[in-house]
C-alpha cells in the first residue's frame, strides 16, 4: 500500500465527487475520480486502488454491474468497494453486499464520520 492510501471514486455527480475528495485529501487519502464505468477501467488500468468508493446510480452502467465486472478483473478482486449511496430503502444495502460490494455508506455523506469510515474498511481489507 502506498503512504497515503488512494481511493477511487466512482461517481457521476461533480458535485459530490469535490465533496469526497476534499473530505478525504484533507485527512491523507489520496482520490481518484472516475465519473463513469470507462473511467473507472481507466484509471485502475493506470493504478491499483487501495479501495473504491462505489456510487450505484450512474447514467452508463449502474454500480451494482460495475462492482460485479470489477470483481472478476485480477487487479482489483481483492480491492473492496464500497457502495456510497442514496439507495437507503430496505434490501438496498443487501443488493449492494450481493452484487459484490463489501460495504455500504448512505447517502447523505456524513463529513465528519466518512474518514473513520474509510480507515475501518482499509483494516479490515
Amino acid at each position: 500500500m502506498s503512504q497515503d492510501p488512494c481511493i477511487l471514486y466512482v461517481e457521476d455527480n461533480i458535485a459530490n465527487r469535490l465533496l469526497v475528495r476534499r473530505v478525504l485529501e484533507a485527512s491523507g487519502y489520496s482520490v481518484i475520480e472516475a465519473e463513469n464505468a470507462q473511467n473507472a477501467f481507466e484509471c485502475i488500468a493506470k493504478n491499483t486502488p487501495d479501495l473504491i468508493l462505489m456510487d450505484i446510480n450512474m447514467p452508463d452502467i449502474d454500480g451494482y454491474t460495475l462492482t460485479r465486472k470489477l470483481k472478476q478483473m485480477p487487479s482489483v478482486k481483492n480491492v473492496p468497494i464500497i457502495a456510497l449511496t442514496a439507495n437507503v430503502m430496505k434490501g438496498d444495502r443487501e443488493r449492494t453486499i450481493k452484487a459484490g460490494c463489501d460495504g455500504y455508506i448512505q447517502k447523505p455523506i456524513d463529513v465528519d464520520m466518512l474518514p473513520e469510515q474509510i480507515a475501518r474498511y482499509l483494516r479490515e481489507a
